[in-house]
């Protein structure tokens, strides 16, 4: 979690000035096939196009700054519409939607979680599953997507 941190900063400021914003950043060891995954978004949409620009700045920063030392693939896309839920400000953006989530340990007997999200504080959110409210605090959330409504 700190080298994803550490990248994010480095990152950050390329992605900006190209007009994006940063979503998130996923750093996966695995040897030989390590994959840096970086999120990037923006109001009127990703371009295929678009990744690849991303991709090929990020490349020059990452080359020069060398902040991963053994070999690894980069990945440039956008969040999605399921798009992961990660920081405060994801939650609060998308306050009143639907979302799908996962706690660390059981809330209430539960672990699963799919519902609207009927409230988020700088403490954590509320999700209505099923009549009733969860009162799940952010570090007690392992994974959170929104949820695709068409």
């Amino acid at each position: 979690m700190i080298l994803e941190k550490k990248l994010e900063e480095l990152l950050k400021p390329t992605i900006e000035t190209m007009g994006f914003e940063l979503w998130a950043v996923e750093y996966m060891p695995a040897g030989r096939h390590s994959t840096l995954r970086v999120f990037v978004d923006k109001e009127s949409g990703i371009t295929v196009d678009d990744c690849a620009d991303i991709s090929r700045q990020l490349s020059a920063v990452l080359d020069v700054e060398d902040p991963i030392t053994n070999a690894y693939m980069l990945e440039v896309s956008s969040p999605g519409l399921d798009r992961p839920l990660i920081k405060p400000e994801h939650f609060k953006r998308y306050e009143g939607k639907q979302v799908r989530l996962r706690t660390v340990s059981s809330v209430l007997g539960r672990k699963k979680f799919t519902g609207p999200m009927t409230r988020v504080t700088d403490e954590g959110i509320e999700v209505e599953v099923d009549g009733e409210l969860f009162e799940i605090p952010f570090d007690m959330i392992d994974k959170a997507n929104l949820v695709v409504e068409i």
